[in-house]
Formats: structure tokens, C-alpha cells, sequence
């Protein structure tokens, strides 16, 4: 049976220990914990946006690949995460060295921080507009006041609950959104055809492309699946984090957000804030209330993994504080960036973190489909993996190639570089072990 080294207790659940046994979680409360992920005004908006640039048909097109591809890719990742107890910073060092796997910690903190700037701003901008002598900055501050308390438990005593109670008031309000627009201006067919006024035949890809822009959930999805009982491993994979989830994150919020987008009008340009005022000029505070438990939810995950990876990151250069000094650093960096104006410096930033998240799966995949895996090698770990950082950054850098100098043909980058990653990993671990039989 795995085991937490003497410093760590069970229940803590610290990203540099595997998880053992006795401290899995049921089957309900992971779903619970891990369905807070589904549940965020960003997905709400990708779809949208996508219908605008694409048309609705393309987008949800590459809505539903997006869902087979999620849930597939997944399946795998959740089930190894189960069998191994592995964190992504543990799995990491096996891949890429104990040097190289900060660099994936610090991507994965840095990622989980942003959606919670992200997702938190939505609630602040919702409670200044229905209380405009709430000021924003005022606004932000309550909304980390109150959110880095929710991650100070252990993530069994608190997610599981609060998600289990936040749930039907996610999906109750989501709908009932869509059922209010639908009884003040009657239901709008022409939702279909939202978007220009000639689609691209090929814009179905463009938009599958887009959501591999946030391949991060499938790091997330690691990191919570390892929590997970072995004998709820099937379950896992096909259910909690496979097709079904992405059809609620995806298919459900996308079509969702389309049709409030098209059918009810709005001043401005499409983004976050417009579909909040959407829902709070259709629902009032009930809107406000479906606002909270979205984001609440979503930034439950955001908290908690940006706090666990940025402790390991942190560790590796010797800053050894505690897990609730690390939740303060996030909620600090969190409302900082909440003030200042870097959505658009922000977002640049994630398409370029999300080529090396995208080229991190492709590695993770090989590993676990045509790898070798020894639990053992985690004590015997040296700093640098030749075969696993070759894979990484020569995927990347194919990526960011095709992004900076392809054109047109950007929008091959992402599966370019999951299958170049994949590829890279299969070989040179192939023939590193053929090296190794021979010797």
C-alpha cells in the first residue's frame, strides 16, 4: 500500500506524495468535488464566441469532437492516475526529471490561477452591477475574502458538500435562464444560424482546435482522479471523467450561451461581462445567485490546484512554507490581477501555455500506452529525463512554430503537437529500453 512520508498526514492529500489507499474518496464525492469543473460562465462564453466568429453549426460541431476527444483521452488519464495515486508533479518527475518537472507544476499554478482571476472577476463585475455602490475593487476583495477559506480543509470535507449543494443550483439556473428568454421573446430559431452570414466550411475545425486550448482540465482531471478508489475506476473513466462531464462543460453551456447570446440583445462587444448582464437583466438576483454558485464552484478547483502545485514548485527551490501560506500567496496574486487590466496579456499568454499543456498530454499518453511504469523509480529520480524533455520540448517548439510563422496553418499547431509529443515519446522510450536490454 502506498504511503505518505512521515511529514504528511492522510486527508492532506499534498501533490508530492501518492495518495494512499485509506485516503481515496467515494464515488459520489469525487463526482461531487470534480463536477464543480463543468460548471463556468468562460464555457458559456467560448461557445458563443464561437458560434459569432464560426456559425452555431461548426461550433457545435467541434463542440461534440471536442466532447469524443475529451472523454477519450481522459478515460486513460483517470484510470492511470487511480492505479498509480500519482499527482501531475509526481508523474512529471518521472517523465521529465526532478528538474523538469517544475516546469510543469509551475504552468499547471500559473493556469489555475488565471481561470481564477477569470471566474472571480465574473462575480465581482456581477455583484457591482446589481449594487453599484459596491465598487469593483471592493467587489473582487469579497470574492477572495471568501474563497480561499473554502480550500483551507481537506479537499474531502469541504468540495464534495459545497459542490453537492451548488449543483442543482447550477443546472436549475442555467435552464431556467434559457426557459426566461424564452418566455419574454419566445424561442428564436434563428439561434442555428448565429454567426456570419457565410460560415467557413471548415470552421468546424477551427472551433475543435480552440477547445484543445484548454487541455489543462485533462492536468486537473489527473490530479483529481488520483483521489479515487481503485475499484471505482471504471466508473471514473467512462462516467465522472469521461463523455458525460464534457457534454454538460461543453455541449450544454455552449449551446446555452449561443442561444442567450442570439436571442436577447446586448450593447457592446461579446465577452464575459455580456452574458452576465444577460442573465442578471433575465433572472434579477436570482441571477446573481446562479452567478455565485457557477463560479464558486469552478474556482473551488482553481484554488486548490493552483495552492498544491505552487507549494511543490516552490519546494523544489527550497521555500518550504505551509499549504495555508501558499493559499494566501494565491488569494494575493489572484486579487492583484483581478485590478489590473492584463485580460488581453493574460489570454496571449495561456495560447502559448496551452501548446505546452497540449504537448505534456501527447508525452503523459505515450508513457502510459507504450511506456514502462516502476512506482519505485520515484526514489531513484534524476534530474533531467533525456528522452521524456526531448519529447516536451521538441512537440512545443513544433507548436510554437506553426502558431508564430505557419498562418493559415496555425490552427494544425495544437494537433500537430499532441501528435508529434506522442510520437517523439514512443520512439525514443522504445529505443531507450531496446538500449537497455541490449546492454
Amino acid at each position: 500500500m502506498p504511503v505518505f512520508s512521515q511529514s504528511q498526514k492522510p486527508g492532506k492529500n499534498p501533490v508530492n506524495n501518492r495518495v494512499p489507499t485509506k485516503a481515496r474518496m467515494g464515488r459520489l464525492s469525487l463526482t461531487m468535488a470534480w463536477w464543480a469543473a463543468c460548471s463556468a460562465v468562460f464555457y458559456i462564453v467560448v461557445g458563443a464566441s464561437l458560434a459569432l466568429q464560426y456559425g452555431t453549426r461548426n461550433a457545435l460541431i467541434g463542440m461534440v469532437l471536442s466532447v469524443v476527444s475529451y472523454g477519450l483521452i481522459n478515460s486513460v488519464l483517470s484510470r492511470f492516475a487511480i492505479r498509480s495515486g500519482l499527482s501531475v508533479a509526481l508523474f512529471s518527475r518521472l517523465l521529465f526529471g526532478s528538474v523538469g518537472a517544475s516546469l510543469a507544476t509551475l504552468i499547471f499554478f500559473s493556469s489555475a490561477i488565471y481561470y481564477a482571476v477569470f471566474e472571480g472577476s465574473v462575480i465581482a463585475v456581477a455583484l457591482n452591477y446589481l449594487f453599484p455602490a459596491m465598487t469593483y475593487p471592493l467587489a473582487a476583495l469579497l470574492v477572495v475574502l471568501y474563497s480561499v477559506p473554502l480550500i483551507l480543509g481537506s479537499v474531502q470535507h469541504w468540495l464534495d458538500k459545497l459542490n453537492g449543494v451548488l449543483l442543482p443550483v447550477y443546472l436549475g439556473g442555467l435552464l431556467m435562464a434559457v426557459g426566461l428568454s424564452i418566455n419574454r421573446y419566445g424561442y428564436q430559431s434563428h439561434w442555428l444560424d448565429f454567426g456570419p452570414a457565410t460560415a467557413s466550411a471548415f470552421g468546424w475545425w477551427d472551433c475543435f482546435v480552440a477547445y484543445m486550448g484548454v487541455w489543462v482540465l485533462m492536468l486537473f482531471t489527473f490530479d483529481y482522479a488520483r483521489l479515487g478508489k481503485p475499484e471505482d475506476a471504471a466508473y471514473h473513466g467512462r462516467w465522472n471523467f469521461g463523455m458525460p462531464f464534457y457534454a454538460v462543460a461543453f455541449l450544454l453551456n455552449g449551446a446555452a450561451g449561443i442561444y442567450l447570446i442570439s436571442s436577447i440583445r446586448h450593447e457592446g462587444g461579446l465577452n464575459e461581462a455580456s452574458v452576465m448582464v444577460a442573465i442578471l437583466q433575465l433572472m434579477g438576483g436570482w441571477g446573481l445567485l446562479f452567478i455565485w454558485a457557477t463560479q464558486t464552484r469552478i474556482n473551488t478547483a482553481n484554488y486548490y490546484l493552483a495552492t498544491m502545485n505552487m507549494q511543490v514548485f516552490f519546494r523544489r527551490f527550497g521555500l518550504h512554507s505551509s499549504y495555508v501560506m501558499w493559499a494566501l500567496v494565491v488569494g494575493f496574486i489572484v486579487y492583484g490581477l483581478m485590478l489590473a487590466d492584463v485580460f488581453a496579456y493574460l489570454l496571449k499568454a495561456l495560447a502559448y501555455q496551452g501548446i505546452f499543456v497540449v504537448a505534456w498530454v501527447g508525452v503523459a499518453l505515450a508513457q502510459i500506452l507504450c511506456g514502462r511504469f516502476d512506482v519505485t523509480a520515484l526514489d531513484r529520480v534524476t534530474a533531467f529525463n533525456t528522452v521524456g524533455l526531448i519529447a516536451w520540448f521538441g512537440a512545443t517548439a513544433l507548436g510554437l512554430a506553426l502558431i508564430l510563422f505557419s498562418g493559415d496553418l496555425s490552427s494544425f499547431s495544437a494537433p500537430a503537437t499532441v501528435v508529434f509529443a506522442f510520437s517523439l515519446q514512443a520512439g525514443l522510450g522504445y529505443r531507450s529500453r531496446l538500449q537497455e536490454t541490449q546492454d
